[in-house]
């Protein structure tokens, strides 16, 4: 949960100060870059140190604010029913090594940090059902869709808690 420790710990520091993140997921870099770019914090780079990732981000300057969550929100239950219809895509934002253990039947993976450089890769016309595995990453990727003009609803609680059927890849 590097986003929500590094969230916490932003709200003590003075702007312009850096925080060490520490990580093993090899994920958190795609998803750290991107929650820095959606808050307007500025995330300076990572360092490999055997095992452990060093994520460094620096706290944006002035009267930064809070980003609001994404406020369209829909549960499994509803996804399951909507993913039946052609008018709907159901986009995957975990990163591939999650998602191939265990995602939705026909659903799309796109992770969070390659979200910018793959968003052609989706069809406006379609309600996009964005889901990861709490609803965090998810939130961030249906704002900068959002913001890009999709119709999109952030899936919430997620794959943590999706009792319908899964596909997987391994």
């Amino acid at each position: 949960m590097p986003i929500v420790r590094t969230k916490k710990t932003m709200k003590t520091l003075e702007p312009g100060q850096v925080v060490e993140v520490q990580a093993t997921d090899k994920g958190s870099t795609a998803d750290l870059r991107a929650w820095a770019n959606s808050t307007g914090n500025q995330y300076l780079g990572t360092i490999e140190d055997g095992d452990v990732l060093r994520h460094y981000v620096r706290k944006a300057s002035g009267n930064d604010q809070e980003v609001p969550a994404f406020e369209q929100i829909v549960n499994n239950e509803t996804v399951e029913v909507a993913r039946q219809n052609a008018d709907t895509l159901v986009l995957d934002v975990r990163e591939t090594a999650e998602y191939a253990f265990a995602h939705i039947p026909s659903a799309v993976n796109i992770p969070l940090g390659e979200l910018e450089e793959r968003i052609e890769e989706l069809d406006m016309s379609k309600t996009i059902y964005v889901v990861c595995r709490t609803g965090s990453r998810s939130d961030l990727a249906c704002q900068q869709l959002d913001a890009k003009g999709f119709n999109v609803q952030n899936v919430v609680p997620g794959m943590s808690d999706w009792a319908f059927d899964t596909e997987k890849n391994v």
